[in-house]
């Protein structure tokens, strides 16, 4: 006496969503502005713009790009945002902080960039379980995308899942 297996999950109509595939696949380069400061350590603006007029751009064509200063320095707010001016028309992106950190907002970015609408009434299950590290911040933002349009969100795996939120 066979039985034929059914597949429950797959009847379910869950779709799953794997916040792993919104990772950068870009190269993530960083922009150290120690590296434009007098001593390693001093801001001179005159010296600054120079530096920053003679830097060649085109190596951060296409890439995505964290912008620090590893330095113990005080840095005024206008360094960075001049950065931001050369870097814009050429990077891919152009964030704050170290590569990890950039990794991590590359990451929400583009979670906060999915249609909400392609999820309009379903059954969503958020992965829970992958081969990367997935911040927080992701999560929160995955919610509060899905949650005004979801008929369910739920995290984990769809055999075992964790209820977050049901519209009644």
């Amino acid at each position: 006496m066979s039985e034929e297996i059914i597949n429950k999950v797959a009847q379910s109509g869950l779709i799953t969503l794997d916040l792993e595939d919104y990772f950068p696949k870009e190269p993530i380069v960083v922009f150290d502005l120690k590296d434009h400061l007098f001593m390693g350590m001093i801001l001179k603006e005159k010296d600054f713009r120079t530096a920053l007029q003679e830097t060649d751009w085109s190596v951060y064509q296409g890439k995505l790009v964290a912008v620090t200063c590893s330095a113990d320095a005080i840095i005024p707010m206008w360094a960075y945002m001049l950065v931001a001016t050369y870097l814009t028309p050429v990077a891919a992106g152009v964030v704050f902080g170290d590569a990890s950190s950039a990794t991590q907002q590359f990451l929400v970015q583009r979670i906060a960039a999915i249609p909400a609408a392609e999820f309009a009434d379903k059954r969503i299950v958020v992965k829970g379980c992958g081969d990367k590290t997935i911040g927080e911040a992701a999560y929160l933002t995955i919610t509060t995308l899905l949650r005004p349009v979801a008929k369910s969100i739920m995290y984990g795996e769809p055999c075992s899942t964790v209820p977050i939120f049901k519209n009644k």
